[in-house]
């Protein structure tokens, strides 16, 4: 498994706390599965925070499901990415995944508020919007720092399918 990690402008130096999530590559006739918050003009590789006492595979199956209403199972984890900023480290882990059905999503009041949606996009399209993640740096850190994330992810997916 391949690791990256991301260091924020804003990082203590320390982290006190820790949040783990679990992403899923989800691809279907070479296009790549995101979700968009339309209210916010973000994308991003689904995927969300581990729960207590579940698997991280349990999570990518969950939260994908939840976001986007598509039933995958995931493979291993192909990477992890760690991100530090101000006091905290975020684990984000990837795993590619076959679709092996459909279910109803189940939004979050504040996911509904953001309008999130589920997105297909070539994947060289899905590149070219995380390639922009410099376009943030003076206006907003975090979406800043969330491209740039998926950038190295969908990078890393890419190196793994032409070996």
């Amino acid at each position: 498994m391949q690791r990256i990690e991301i260091i924020g402008e804003n990082y203590f130096g320390r982290y006190d706390k820790e949040r783990i999530a679990c992403r899923g590559i989800v691809i279907r006739d070479n296009e790549i599965l995101l979700t968009y918050e339309r209210n916010l003009d973000i994308y991003m590789i689904p995927g969300g925070g581990l729960e207590n006492d579940e698997s991280e595979k349990d999570c990518c199956i969950r939260e994908i499901q939840e976001e986007t209403g598509y039933i995958i199972e995931p493979e291993e984890c192909f990477l992890q990415i760690d991100e530090y900023y101000e006091d905290c480290r975020y684990i984000s882990k990837y795993f590619c995944t076959n679709i092996k059905g459909q279910y109803q999503k189940k939004l979050t009041q504040q996911e509904i508020m953001n309008g999130l949606e589920e997105k297909w996009l070539s994947l060289n399209k899905a590149i070219d919007i995380f390639s922009k993640h410099q376009l943030y740096k003076e206006t907003d850190e975090m979406k800043r720092g969330l491209y740039l994330r998926e950038y190295y992810a969908l990078c890393e997916y890419m190196k793994m399918i032409s070996e």
